[in-house]
């Protein structure tokens, strides 16, 4: 953190120990009396691909030591997806276990000025285990709207935003670290206003992007992942000091989405240009949060998460140039309705819990973390909440013996739909719906009209049987229809 942030924050120093003392006095009682439950740790990456890890993709030109030992000490899903192929979708799906198209949101992104998403009321898994007794952080990139006005102003309190949604503390940035306003915000308010201005950064080399506009004086790009990682292990620190309630913290990181912009002790680390090196830079900040659980002794009672909100922005003249495939082999890239666009690596550890060295092929989503949640922390779900969630702590702990979810629906950036029941995919549309080309095709005269693939047989999505089998496509469409017209996809008590 630089000097004149650090000067910034230590006015407000006070009163954040005072809010987050208040709440773990609040909540203590009631973690004393309840059975202790772990803590649970969700660290978001943002647009890291399945094959950008060693331990997925075994080419991979990136080096990535704490992934890779991670993987050894817990579980690796190598069937898990988000529900979005970009990461507004992704995050309200990951917070309320909800499918975003169901909201006002029926593709693309917010934008850093966009009013708050998240229904007022709207039960989110912060705010689930809240109510269980858990003290709740967030750290990193928000993406979900703050304020309720059309145009959100930053000289005004930021509410609605994650301090109505269950977090009792939370310290970010506000949209993805290409949107303006480029400014840090703790809790309601930004910590330095965006009085000054930015041209943006446009031109080569590829990667180094922002979009211009408003920012912070004291704002710098290549500071803001070792920031909010500092942040995220001084939380950690914190919550090593009162072991006995458990607390959820939701670190969602800045990268390694554009722009890319490693700091010095890791450029050069890869051989995947300033993309690999920031990987790279991505790992060593899992690595630090993982450590610092190990040094507040808070690990054997933890369950770690670590996944991605959606597949790499790795283009065809990205392959070119490097010998990296940051989405192994999967058909397309971020945005994509393809597998590249939404199949992403998800890491899970939980000593005494999880055997070590496994390896699940469940069919996962991220909208299912409020169901995992609520199982561990011992809450039944109303009806009126994680709609589109499923339970994956069976195949957490290695107990599952058949298939927990019946299907997951996939949105692209432009607004396709896709479904995937077991080995098969159905895909309502022709072409990537997403930033690969071409991005829409009309059916031809006597042509399909959308894309079936058998996964087992064609994991890259080559071969379109659309036409081959109109049974199949017909018992997705309606399965899909069904989960659209109820308004929920889960199997309800």
């Amino acid at each position: 953190m630089s000097a004149p942030l650090a000067a910034l924050r230590a006015s407000d120093w006070n009163r954040r120990d005072f809010c987050r003392g208040l709440a773990c006095s609040l909540a203590a009682p009631l973690a004393a009396a309840e059975k202790r439950r772990p803590n649970i740790v969700y660290v978001l990456a943002d647009d890291l691909g399945w094959g950008d890890l060693d331990c997925y993709n075994p080419d991979s030109a990136v080096p990535t030591p704490f992934a890779n030992r991670f993987a050894e000490q817990g579980v690796r899903f190598t069937d898990m997806h988000s529900p979005s192929s970009v990461c507004t979708p992704t995050r309200y799906g990951i917070l309320t276990g909800r499918y975003c198209w169901r909201t006002r949101l029926k593709q693309g992104v917010l934008q850093g000025y966009s009013p708050s998403l998240i229904e007022p009321g709207r039960l989110t898994v912060p705010g689930m285990l809240k109510q269980q007794g858990y003290y709740t952080a967030g750290v990193g990139k928000w993406h979900l709207g703050l304020g309720n006005r059309e145009k959100t102003d930053y000289t005004q309190p930021l509410r609605p935003g994650p301090l109505d949604m269950g977090f009792d503390y939370y310290f970010g940035i506000p949209s993805s670290l290409d949107f303006e306003p480029y400014l840090y915000f703790e809790n309601d308010r930004p910590v330095e206003q965006p009085t000054a201005t930015t041209k943006g950064s446009t031109q080569p080399p590829r990667g180094v992007f922002w979009r211009p506009g408003a920012i912070a004086p004291h704002f710098q790009f290549p500071e803001v992942l070792p920031t909010l990682t500092d942040e995220a292990v001084s939380i950690i620190r914190e919550r090593g000091r009162s072991p006995r309630q458990p607390f959820f913290l939701y670190f969602a990181l800045s990268a390694p989405h554009t722009p890319w912009v490693p700091v010095r002790p890791f450029l050069g680390r890869s051989k995947a240009g300033l993309y690999g090196d920031f990987v790279a830079q991505v790992d060593d900040t899992f690595g630090r949060v993982a450590r610092a659980l190990d040094e507040a002794g808070l690990s054997d009672n933890t369950l770690v998460v670590f996944t991605s909100d959606n597949g790499a922005h790795w283009t065809p003249e990205d392959k070119a140039a490097w010998p990296h495939r940051a989405n192994a082999n999967w058909r397309g890239m971020k945005a994509d309705i393809w597998d590249a666009g939404h199949r992403i690596p998800f890491l899970a550890r939980w000593p005494g819990k999880i055997k070590p060295r496994t390896v699940s092929n469940q069919l996962g989503c991220l909208t299912d973390l409020m169901g995992t949640a609520a199982d561990i922390a011992g809450f039944k779900l109303p009806d009126n909440a994680g709609e589109d969630s499923y339970d994956l702590l069976p195949a957490l702990l290695g107990r599952a013996r058949s298939p927990i979810r019946e299907a997951v629906v996939h949105h692209s950036n432009l607004g396709m739909f896709s479904i995937r029941e077991r080995n098969w995919k159905l895909e309502l549309g022709l072409g990537s719906g997403g930033f690969s080309d071409p991005a829409h095709l009309d059916p031809s005269p006597g042509g399909p009209e959308g894309q079936l693939y058998d996964l087992a047989k064609d994991p890259t999505e080559s071969d379109n049987v659309y036409q081959q089998h109109p049974d199949v496509v017909a018992r997705l469409s309606g399965l899909l229809d069904r989960y659209r017209q109820q308004g929920y996809s889960r199997a309800m008590r």
